[in-house]
């Protein structure tokens, strides 16, 4: 069974720069597995307490795996697993003109 599993920049220290590699399993959690035998130290980035870290979003297809079962999501031959770090934070532009009231 082939998945297309695209990794992010700052996990493509595990992948050798690879922007996407292929890989396989029925559920998230075996794809997990392929991808740790693989490409060792990436599940410890994705994985944690037998859930996906908090600041970790796995889609199957566009759908956020936190709605569609966590890891044990099913997978089938075809299937694209995106796996994006959260963005979080920001502020305001210094300097930036500012709304009348």
């Amino acid at each position: 069974m082939a998945i297309e599993v695209r990794i992010p920049t700052i996990l493509r220290t595990y992948t050798g720069g690879e922007r996407a590699v292929e890989s396989s399993g029925d559920t998230v959690a075996e794809l997990v597995e392929s991808l740790e035998s693989a490409h060792p130290g990436i599940k410890e980035r994705m994985v944690e307490d037998g859930a996906v870290r908090r600041f970790v979003n796995v889609y199957v297809n566009d759908e956020d795996i936190r709605f569609t079962g966590g890891l044990e999501t099913e997978l089938s031959d075809g299937d694209t697993v995106v796996i994006l770090p959260a963005v979080a934070g920001g502020s305001a532009v210094r300097g930036a003109a500012r709304r009348p009231a």
